[in-house]
């Protein structure tokens, strides 16, 4: 089918959530400004969310999935993502669809000198909790990274699959792909995009693994910044 674009939907216990996801993207595919595939990775889901799945590639056929055989949380869902993508470009999207399908036409209208574009939340519809640890996180990320990102929690990402291929994923780097790629001396910008309450299925990250897990994500990348190897080849014969 020539595809241009994967969009990757991790999902965990999303059952309440799967068939408002399909007709959202259903209906972006229309929309896309590229050629546009879906593909679902079921990060070990203990409730319906596989069958409804299966349902819906089997009535769409730009709609795929991978199944893990077990729980292996969110950075492993994306990574698997861009493992199996096989088109020029990859995006990324969560299944309680806070953020909007049709913003990914605003990240791609940037991508052609960039290697990532990321979504910026410009009006958060989540709880005070929420917005301040994720605001305290993103502060401390910001520190350690320099990447002078405002949002890498943002669930609205399009990366060259290129890019995406060669960054080396351990669990808690998803909210580290704009400094991976700024490691490969890649440019990445930020854009603003709508943001949503969540109306269906629960929340999987609490005040722990939004705000103290990645304080000490932090220290890993800081080891795997100085561990890193990039290389561009001169010439070949």
């Amino acid at each position: 089918m020539n595809y241009e674009f994967t969009i990757i939907i991790p999902v965990y216990n999303e059952e309440d959530n799967l068939e408002r996801v399909e007709k959202e993207l259903a209906h972006y595919l229309t929309l896309s400004t590229k050629k546009t595939k879906v593909l679902f990775v079921n990060d070990g889901s203990k409730d319906k969310s596989q069958e409804l799945i299966e349902t819906i590639c089997e009535r769409n056929e730009a709609f795929h999935y991978v199944q893990f055989a077990q729980n292996r949380g969110l950075s492993a869902a994306i990574k698997a993502g861009f493992d199996h993508s096989d088109t020029e470009l990859t995006g990324y999207i969560d299944a309680d669809l806070q953020t909007a399908p049709e913003d990914f036409n605003l990240l791609l209208e940037h991508i052609g000198e960039h290697a990532l574009v990321t979504g910026v939340r410009a009006d958060r519809k989540d709880s005070f909790v929420k917005n301040m640890s994720s605001k305290i996180a993103n502060g401390i990320r910001r520190a350690f990274t320099k990447d002078g990102m405002d949002d890498t929690g943002c669930p609205l990402k399009v990366i060259r699959t290129d890019y995406a291929k060669r960054i080396p994923m351990f669990k808690g780097l998803h909210r580290f792909l704009p400094a991976m790629i700024l490691l490969q001396n890649g440019k990445i910008l930020q854009v603003p995009v709508r943001h949503f309450p969540r109306i269906a299925g629960q929340a999987k990250f609490g005040l722990w693994n939004r705000l103290l897990g990645p304080l000490m994500d932090c220290f890993a990348y800081l080891w795997m910044k100085r561990k890193y190897i990039n290389y561009e080849v001169a010439k070949k014969g």
